[in-house]
């Protein structure tokens, strides 16, 4: 898949959170490394929303661990959970307001077999499919942190294909958390297979 030069420019992240996380899905991620580049198409998203969210990770304020939520939209904000994965999310909405969207899945494109290998995976299904997976595929850790996606110099970006397919979101609640688990801010593209799981 071929898209477009210059990464997404940050007014596309400064909009509201659910917007963004709709219309994040088909874009590319792209993910530099020292030997390799990998891209993937986005998914599955999920929107955390500070002040009225309270799954999000800014709901009781700013810490040292949450203060990129905070900040300019267009951010990474990379975390460490359950002792054993990171997650990758990007940070949304006008500066001071904390919120973000969460890449929950994607559909690997280049640098696949290395994917398979950082996942110990035979099968391209199993590659980045959930954001644990996808942050070990794409070699994403918590030094990835505070890294501005809109930057064409950045290790990690986000791009426009060239040409986008159309495709139906399907939105859901959202997964693997204890609050807030009736607000529906769970999307992803239909008929996908490397959705993490399908819920209608």
């Amino acid at each position: 898949m071929t898209f477009e030069k210059q990464p997404i420019n940050r007014r596309f992240y400064t909009r509201d959170t659910l917007k963004v996380a709709k219309a994040i899905l088909g874009k590319v991620l792209v993910r530099r490394t020292p030997l390799e580049v990998f891209t993937g198409k986005i998914v599955e998203t999920e929107a955390y929303r500070g002040t009225d969210d309270p799954a999000s990770h800014s709901f009781r304020g700013k810490t040292n661990r949450n203060e990129v939520m905070f900040g300019k939209p267009g951010i990474t904000y990379v975390y460490f959970t359950y002792g054993n994965h990171h997650c990758l999310n990007i940070v949304t909405e006008r500066t001071g307001i904390p919120a973000a969207v969460l890449i929950r899945s994607i559909e690997p494109l280049k640098g696949i077999e290395t994917m398979k290998r950082n996942r110990s995976v035979e099968k391209i299904i199993d590659v980045a499919s959930g954001p644990g997976k996808l942050t070990k595929a794409f070699q994403i850790t918590r030094e990835d942190n505070n890294i501005d996606v809109t930057d064409s110099s950045s290790n990690i970006s986000i791009h426009t294909p060239v040409e986008e397919k159309s495709f139906q979101i399907v939105q859901t609640t959202r997964i693997g958390i204890r609050l807030a688990q009736e607000f529906p801010w769970r999307f992803y593209i239909k008929e996908n297979p490397h959705v993490s799981k399908r819920k209608i």
